[in-house]
């Protein structure tokens, strides 16, 4: 590429980060990384109304969150700011009158009656409902007394009306659009503010931005955003409309179908190193049946002409399964780090631990680390170790607690233990090899009970590590314990 590649994504902050936001941004950023280029970041909040502080603060907090940097932006600046549109309204203004005096946008004065009954009446002619330019050729001097007088007004663009636009995609190929149904779309409303469609050519323009990747909902408004940029003597930049996300039924994207924005995610437990994975694979695919690619090894098999053109499906489920792969590649004094602020708040460790009980904290995270799928999994997956009074599963107890010969093997075990010197993984296991040979039982006849009685659930790390952690009295008190209630439910 013989210029500086600079890509933009311009999120509006009206609510979360949704995925697919997240996504688009993804795609720019690994095209401005791989190219030595600039990613920006713009804010398009010139909905007063429904713009909030509060959203444009977590929308940066969610690529923070997930890693995504940016080169410009409204919290460190740069040479083409300031990057938030509310801020460059004067920007937009001057190149309004420039238009003006080339006479390539016009006053439009029709009021939305009457722009409602001129689309009603194309439609009953069976044409797509567009703007007939009704003002398109009143003379300089009507247009001058009408605005002298105040009457309410739009700008809009002159389009031609012959011909076609033609849209050369770097994924979707070469799109043609035929003039005659851009219309003469606003560019300027009745409130004195810019369209979005103004505010984002006049941004790329003055920005410099060289390719615009952006969601392909968009792709409908590329021949207009052609015919403003080249009304404003622009260089059009080179485009690029990434796939739709769909639900797995093929419908919108919505909250009925789970998660849908990175703030969710993140409370859900799911790491950032997943989540960014996930974006990847909506809508690209790496290669090799690879599935598992860090943000490294994107840069180097991304090709923004390999997207597809076809629909992304969201499976949550994929991406629950890749969490738990990058939650085993964490170490355990990363997820300690991760999750002592809920540790701290259960009182399950305290502030002023010695290394001893941190050490046997971050042991016991490894033994529950393998199985867990997110965060919030873990946590729960390591209650047993810190809380004894825990209800017992209920399938389990129907197998494992049903009759009051269980709870004599409990009671035997939970002395033969006592004889168990040191209480290490190979020791116990021992001990309790000899017991199911000397009772001629099957293993899980008591491997199986004792889980239940220690933990409270019926799947987990291997026994008698559980065991080892816990230690011989808790083991012993804990068995007993079973014991007892299965007495008592079983009389």
């Amino acid at each position: 590429m013989t210029k500086t590649v600079r890509v933009r994504f311009a999120p509006s902050p009206t609510g979360a980060l949704h995925i697919g936001g997240a996504r688009t941004a993804y795609f720019n950023w690994l095209f401005a990384r791989q190219n030595d280029g600039s990613f920006v970041l713009r804010i398009d909040d010139t909905d007063k109304a429904r713009s909030t502080e509060e959203s444009y603060r977590q929308i940066l907090e969610s690529f923070r969150w997930l890693g995504i940097d940016w080169d410009e932006g409204p919290d460190i600046g740069g040479p083409y700011g300031p990057y938030r549109q509310s801020e460059r309204l004067s920007l937009y203004r001057q190149y309004l009158n420039q238009l003006i005096a080339e006479d390539k946008v016009y006053p439009c004065f029709c009021s939305p009656e009457q722009l409602a009954q001129d689309r009603e009446q194309m439609q009953k002619q069976g044409l797509a409902p567009r703007y007939v330019g009704r003002c398109r050729e009143l003379s300089k001097a009507e247009q001058q007394a009408r605005l002298q007088n105040g009457d309410p007004h739009v700008y809009r663009l002159r389009t031609p009306s012959e011909g076609e636009t033609v849209v050369h995609d770097l994924i979707r190929g070469t799109v043609s659009f035929a003039n005659r149904e851009l219309d003469d779309f606003i560019v300027w409303k009745a409130d004195d503010t810019p369209t979005y469609h103004f505010a984002s050519c006049v941004d790329d323009m003055t920005m410099r931005i060289t390719h615009v990747i952006r969601a392909e909902e968009h792709l409908s408004n590329t021949p207009r955003h052609i015919a403003l940029l080249q009304a404003l003597g622009a260089e059009v930049p080179v485009f690029a409309h990434v796939p739709m996300i769909l639900a797995p039924d093929r419908s919108k994207l919505s909250k009925r179908h789970g998660a849908t924005s990175v703030e969710e995610f993140r409370e859900q437990g799911i790491l950032p190193e997943a989540l960014v994975n996930y974006l990847l694979l909506l809508g690209f695919a790496p290669g090799d049946d690879v599935e598992l690619v860090d943000r490294d090894e994107a840069l180097k098999r991304f090709d923004l002409r390999r997207v597809t053109k076809h629909a992304a499906i969201y499976d949550v489920k994929k991406l629950e399964w890749m969490n738990a792969q990058y939650m085993r590649r964490l170490s355990p004094d990363v997820v300690l780090n991760k999750v002592w602020p809920v540790l701290l708040e259960r009182g399950w460790v305290q502030a002023d631990m010695n290394e001893q009980a941190l050490s046997w904290v971050r042991t016991v995270i490894q033994a529950v680390q393998a199985r867990a799928r997110s965060l919030p999994n873990l946590i729960e997956s390591m209650s047993y170790f810190f809380v004894a009074d825990f209800s017992y599963d209920e399938k389990g107890v129907k197998k494992h607690f049903a009759n009051v010969e269980t709870a004599e093997r409990l009671e035997q075990a939970a002395r033969a233990l006592e004889g168990v010197h040191p209480f290490w993984v190979t020791e116990i296991e021992a001990c309790y090899r000899q017991l199911i040979a000397d009772w001629g039982i099957k293993g899980g006849q008591l491997i199986h009970p004792t889980r239940l009685a220690i933990t409270g659930v019926t799947v987990g790390p291997g026994l008698f590590d559980v065991m080892a952690l816990l230690g011989k009295p808790e083991c012993q008190r804990r068995m007993r314990t079973a014991a007892e209630w299965i007495r008592r439910h079983n009389a």
